[in-house]
């Protein structure tokens, strides 16, 4: 097993490598980058190239000097061996957008995505995996009907659709909550018990958005696959020698139930940092999510390598925690 996790490692930066040259070679494709951009900003008018594109077109010098400040002078693999260089000495090089370091953008919006993925990821494995065994236990009782209308009118509804009726009610109207941001303004002036209620206050509203989308998909995994353990014939045997539902459940089904648990865990390490950038958008939340996703409108591609790059290595380390809680869960379980 030990060999089998040392070759997933060795893999990761090869895989990096294929993810990162595909995405690469896909941003010298798409039209309307930064190069058309500062085109078209520099024959409106605007730019360093505004005295020249108010009389004429731009020459082919400084056409020429636009392609090798944008680094596409080169073809682009040329320019993926440039980049592959610089990341490999820890410069994810400047955004062309917010002209700063990538890694200081990233920096920032880091711990605000890490917050709202820890908690979430806390509040819905601490909830549904309960809740799950809850419903099995009180299979086909009003318990089990009422929790599962809850989960499902949750899951019908996306959390865009319900953070923007929680900002208009909630926010807006009754004036329950802030309506948006991650902190308030005055945050650095207070105290720290008002810092906590500040934090909480700004986090309600995003936070529920975040846990109703994913409650009815772990909650019902967990209830599926405690009953499929349920009519297995070790426990019919367990049943037939005494044993109540209740402790069938938590001594003998549980743990084999916890085996699909286990396998997605590691998927939900990348909703730590990638955030929902729809969320974020509408509680105006600086995170991660929306660095990326804006980074991808304005075609600032050094921030989305970036932003790919950290997405893509969280990933596959995520794998590999779920490899390794599979085998913690199944000693059965080995890895050739």
């Amino acid at each position: 097993m030990r060999a089998y996790f040392i070759r997933r490692l060795l893999l990761i930066p090869i895989t990096l490598i294929g993810i990162t040259a595909i995405v690469f070679f896909i941003t010298r494709l798409v039209p309307g980058g930064p190069l058309e951009q500062a085109l078209m900003r520099a024959q409106m008018g605007g730019g360093r190239f505004a005295r020249a594109a108010q009389t004429t077109a731009l020459s082919a010098d400084q056409i020429d000097q636009l392609k090798q400040y944008y680094g596409f002078d080169r073809p682009w693999y040329v320019g993926y061996v440039r980049w592959l260089g610089k990341v490999a000495s820890g410069d994810l090089g400047t955004s062309y957008l917010y002209n700063e370091s990538v890694w200081s953008l990233i920096a920032s919006r880091f711990p605000i995505s890490l917050f709202y993925g820890c908690v979430t990821l806390v509040i819905t494995y601490g909830v549904c995996i309960p809740l799950g065994i809850l419903k099995t236990i009180r299979h086909k009782t009003w318990v089990d009907t009422a929790s599962s209308i809850l989960i499902f009118a949750g899951y019908a509804v996306p959390g865009y659709v319900l953070g923007a009726l929680l900002i208009v009610f909630l926010a807006a109207r009754m004036r329950w909550f802030p309506m948006g941001g991650f902190v308030g303004e005055d945050f650095s002036t207070l105290g720290f018990g008002a810092k906590i209620w500040d934090l909480l206050q700004h986090a309600a509203l995003p936070l529920t958005c975040y846990l109703v989308g994913s409650f009815a998909f772990l909650t019902l995994l967990m209830k599926n696959h405690l009953l499929d353990a349920l009519a297995s014939d070790y426990m019919r045997t367990a049943a037939a020698k005494g044993l109540s539902r209740r402790a069938a459940v938590l001594r003998h089904a549980l743990r084999n139930s916890l085996i699909p648990i286990a396998t997605v865990f590691g998927q939900n390490i990348t909703l730590l940092v990638g955030g929902s950038f729809l969320i974020e958008t509408i509680f105006d939340i600086n995170g991660l999510g929306l660095l990326g996703y804006n980074s991808v409108l304005e075609r600032d591609y050094p921030v989305v390598m970036g932003v790919l790059l950290i997405d893509s290595l969280l990933l596959l380390l995520g794998n590999i925690i779920s490899d390794v809680l599979v085998a913690l869960v199944d000693p059965r379980i080995k890895f050739k």
